[in-house]
């Protein structure tokens, strides 16, 4: 029943999810208005069934379980594999990280026969849901396929729980679809057990979010970028969002009043947001470029209007702030950061990364600042004492390799369901 009033709703919901996806998102993006019809369901024929499907939300998601896709390919060369998304900048990173070697398509939108015709059509092996992506509809048409359904690198926050606990009837049917989950710790693993879901359904890997490890290339990449930019004093502020880019762009004011050489890589958290800070930019004092041109040595501004680089930019930095942060979003990922062993500043707003944080301030790789002028003092202070600067980046880093492990944990769930 929990189900059919949800179906119902989101049926009568449905002209609005419509507007707002192509008609507001598609007004800024207009990858919202591309394969449109793959939201319904409607997939190209040439997808193969009977296919692995890994499911990342978007470009966060995908990066994250990059690492754990290109394992598993390892491991089974002959296996189809399909990865989904929700979003363009998602698509788009997925198209860059994998090329031609995965098949990949849009997630329906949980509509009951949009997502039973995107379920009957591919009747996956298996389905594997990265973090918490829990659509009822979804869930139980594979489930009636017989498809084994994983929710890997699983996190529940509190506030989380407590939207699920809201809907508790819909809530208990989510967790009786789900095969196993691989959760981040035993306190996710408490909350989900709350809702619903058989203890002896989880286990506690960790987050594959910390198994980065660096390429050859990406250590050469960044160091060229570090030769491009001449030695300067360089601070990366990374995933800002609207109102976040003014208080950046405020700290490097009073940034150059010390380091008159400074140079600040901002790195908007999605792609409709690059003309805003470009206007932004101009509108100020700061002379800025843009990464998509040639690089100006006597800018004090980067303004990186690509996608998919900035791990490598974090890896060219002096100090990493990480956006998401100074307003409520929750916080971004800081360990790409780390694993160049470059110090972290971050917002107080972090909830989103309430597995990694912790342990990151406890070290001594991260720092929390409240304002733009506490994060230009945090700056400053860095970029004036290499030996704080070092220390910080090498307890980062600790950080990182410490709590390694999750994709091998993760491998084995998955190798246990496609063995039988």
């Amino acid at each position: 029943m929990a189900r059919l009033l949800y179906s119902l709703l989101l049926a009568l919901l449905s002209p609005l999810v419509f507007i707002y996806l192509y008609g507001v998102r598609g007004k800024k993006n207009a990858g919202y208005r591309q394969h449109f019809l793959e939201r319904l369901g409607f997939h190209n024929k040439q997808l193969p069934q009977h296919a692995v499907i890994f499911h990342c939300a978007s470009v966060g998601e995908v990066l994250a379980a990059t690492p754990l896709i290109k394992a598993f390919k390892h491991t089974y060369p002959n296996q189809h594999l399909i990865v989904t998304c929700n979003t363009p900048t998602g698509r788009a990173q997925i198209k860059q990280n994998f090329g031609n070697e995965v098949a990949l398509c849009y997630l329906p939108i949980d509509f009951y026969y949009a997502t039973k015709r995107f379920i009957n059509r591919l009747q996956p092996k298996l389905l594997l849901i990265l973090e918490t992506e829990l659509w009822p509809n979804l869930l139980a048409h594979a489930k009636q396929q017989g498809c084994i359904v994983q929710v890997l690198n699983a996190r529940l926050s509190e506030k989380s729980f407590h939207g699920y606990n809201k809907v508790a009837p819909l809530s208990k049917v989510i967790m009786q679809n789900i095969d196993v989950l691989a959760s981040h710790n035993q306190l996710d693993a408490e909350r989900f057990i709350a809702l619903g879901l058989a203890p002896e359904k989880i286990t506690v890997t960790g987050s594959i979010k910390f198994d980065i490890q660096l390429s050859d290339k990406e250590r050469a990449d960044a160091k060229e970028l570090k030769a491009l930019f001449a030695n300067r004093p360089v601070w990366v502020a990374g995933s800002t969002h609207p109102t976040e880019h003014e208080q950046v762009l405020n700290a490097h004011q009073k940034v150059l009043a010390v380091h008159p050489h400074a140079l600040l890589v901002i790195a908007p958290r999605h792609p409709e947001q690059f003309a805003k800070v470009d206007e932004l930019l101009t509108a100020s004092s700061l002379y800025h470029c843009c990464r998509s041109k040639p690089f100006d040595s006597k800018c004090h501004v980067l303004l990186v209007d690509t996608l998919g680089e900035l791990k490598i930019l974090f890896g060219s930095a002096d100090v990493a702030y990480i956006g998401g942060s100074l307003i409520e979003r929750g916080g971004h990922n800081p360990l790409e950061a780390a694993a160049f062993s470059v110090p972290i500043l971050t917002g107080p707003h972090t909830y989103n990364f309430a597995h990694v944080y912790p342990e990151l301030l406890e070290l001594h790789g991260a720092r929390v600042v409240h304002n733009s002028d506490e994060l230009a003092a945090c700056v400053i202070e860095l970029l004036n004492n290499p030996i704080q600067r070092v220390t910080k980046g090498e307890n980062a880093l600790n950080c990182l390799t410490r709590n390694q492990g999750a994709i091998n944990k993760t491998l084995t769930l998955i190798d246990q369901y496609l063995q039988r």
